[in-house]
């Protein structure tokens, strides 16, 4: 058992800036670049080419955001109560805070993700991650306030809405019953 109030967090993991994961994407971006050549003509993969820079442009200092959080949470929040709260051993208590933080996050995944990922570092076990993560996905406040209600019909929202309420928690409990341990 670790001593959390004494052990330091674990140390980054050295990251390499070209892996599989890397070069299975770049093979799908080329096979879809030339897919689009041959139907479309090399100017249309030149004017795919330049949305698709703005578009980082854009979405560049949001992701920057995400991973200062997520590389700073760790550091300003206590190992022990992180723990306490969304660890391994917080129970159905724990999940469920997980799941409402998910819930009341604003922002899209540039924000969720890296946030995640900070309160895995700060020592949130892979149960509460994963009930965070489909509490955003599911039942996120901000989507369903401003877009579903908008949108769909009230009764839909509102049965789409009860399905959906445990399963973040029963999520988190599915991966903390897994019979190996997993890592955050």
């Amino acid at each position: 058992m670790k001593n959390i109030t004494a052990d330091p967090p674990p140390a980054p993991r050295r990251r390499k800036v070209i892996d599989n994961g890397f070069l299975v994407l770049l093979a799908f971006t080329v096979a879809g670049g030339i897919g689009v050549m041959v139907k479309s003509g090399i100017g249309r993969v030149g004017e795919i080419a330049v949305e698709t820079l703005g578009f980082i442009a854009v979405l560049s200092p949001k992701i920057a955001a995400g991973v200062f959080i997520a590389a700073t949470l760790p550091l300003i929040l206590p190992r022990d109560r992180v723990a306490a709260w969304i660890g391994r051993n917080s129970g159905l208590r724990g999940l469920s805070i997980a799941m409402l933080a998910g819930m009341v996050i604003p922002g899209g995944p540039a924000m969720t993700f890296p946030l995640a990922a900070g309160f895995a570092a700060a020592g949130a076990d892979l149960g509460a991650i994963i009930a965070f993560v489909s509490g955003w996905s599911l039942l996120s406040l901000n989507r369903t306030l401003i877009w579903e209600f908008s949108f769909l019909p009230h009764d839909m929202v509102a049965l789409r809405w009860i399905v959906s309420l445990p399963l973040p928690v029963l999520l988190g409990f599915a991966v903390r019953l897994l019979p190996w341990r997993v890592r955050a």
